[in-house]
């Protein structure tokens, strides 16, 4: 292990948040070619007669039409309709589920809503791997021996062989680019053999091995949201601006009758634009200097070249296109412009692979 390296935790799971790399480089690598990241999402499964219904109770995005190798992005509120927990739902087979989730007690929640339903909670065991950049299709095309292909459609999934094993793999990610992640079968995967020919089918075309550091960068330009950070269970899915991921015409789920009641517009989180540096982790944002608001993530984009964060409001309003300050990671009050999210590619042109040039 380099000197350098820093290690977290998230979902139970150590990993890496920097390697002493230079991360910048890796962030156009993730940009340009392509990075490598070990993540520490976490899949639990569903599984048994019950498990559609189940998880129809859940969460609030209808689960009945995904079809057998496809993913969702699905979000789970509490009984006052707070946002509890975002993933993405694979369906593996009949009657059997994966959701990856992020931080969180996920599978203690499942296991204290289970009764009366014939389903099984458990954990796979499996661990995640992150190929993620435009050249990553030819990367998981020559790990695959050909199996893979562009054939592959975005949120679609399935098993794969590398290294002379099956391994799950879906077209998702967590960068905003074109990318796939590949989660292991516990036991029956040999992970340093998986590793191994990975590295090597990604050595011809530039692919690094990187941390979560240069993901966060491009994650927030993105406009991707991280579970308990930039949103906890006092938001509501509209608080967050993910009320397209509630589909209140279902008949019941864990919820459903504060979010029926519940305001609609009350968005309270933004993108945050600041040139002259990095908005501060949980410092504040203030108008004429009243405090409104705080950051909940910061980071500087090497293509803005500007500081780029997130803002939680404590008050809905029309606050995009609004100048406010922020305190940077420096410690000083600076100029910043407030923004709807993402920061670019609104459309997802980028990992649904229609536009594979850099913005």
């Amino acid at each position: 292990m380099n000197p350098d390296t820093v290690m977290g935790v998230y979902a139970g799971r150590y990993y890496s948040v920097y390697n002493g790399e230079d991360v910048e480089e890796g962030y156009w690598s993730l940009r340009r070619q392509a990075v490598l990241y070990d993540v520490p999402e976490r899949p639990v499964e569903i599984s048994g007669p019950d498990a559609e219904r189940f998880l129809e109770y859940v969460f609030a995005r209808r689960i009945s039409t995904l079809k057998t190798d496809r993913g969702r992005y699905a979000i789970a509120c509490s009984h006052d309709g707070g946002l509890f927990m975002d993933g993405v739902l694979f369906k593996l087979a009949d009657q059997r589920y994966w959701y990856v989730q992020p931080d969180g007690a996920l599978e203690t929640w499942l296991l204290a809503h289970s009764n009366g339903f014939d389903v099984k909670v458990s954990d796979p065991q499996s661990r995640v791997l992150q190929i993620q950049g435009p050249a990553s299709l030819e990367i998981m095309k020559a790990a695959t021996e050909g199996e893979l292909t562009e054939a592959m459609g975005y949120f679609h999934s399935g098993f794969f062989t590398i290294a002379g094993q099956q391994v799950y793999v879906s077209r998702t990610g967590w960068t905003g680019e074109l990318g796939y992640e590949v989660y292991t079968q516990g036991r029956a995967t040999d992970c340093p053999k998986l590793w191994d020919r990975l590295m090597a089918a990604g050595e011809p075309h530039g692919m690094k091995f990187g941390s979560i550091s240069s993901m966060e960068m491009r994650r927030i330009e993105a406009g991707i949201l991280d579970n308990g950070t930039d949103f906890d269970i006092s938001m509501t899915p509209y608080d967050a601006g993910l009320g397209s991921f509630v589909d209140l015409d279902k008949p019941d789920f864990i919820g459903r009758e504060r979010l029926l009641n519940a305001h609609r517009n009350t968005k309270r989180l933004f993108g945050l634009k600041c040139p002259a540096g990095i908005p501060g982790y949980k410092e504040q944002v203030v108008d004429g200097g009243v405090v409104v608001g705080h950051v909940t993530a910061g980071a500087w984009s090497p293509y803005l070249q500007s500081g780029v964060g997130y803002v939680r409001f404590q008050a809905a309003g029309s606050w995009a296109g609004r100048k406010l300050s922020v305190q940077t990671a420096d410690g000083q009050l600076r100029d910043c412009e407030i923004l709807d999210l993402p920061f670019y590619d609104p459309e997802k042109l980028i990992p649904r692979g229609i536009n594979q040039e850099i913005p």
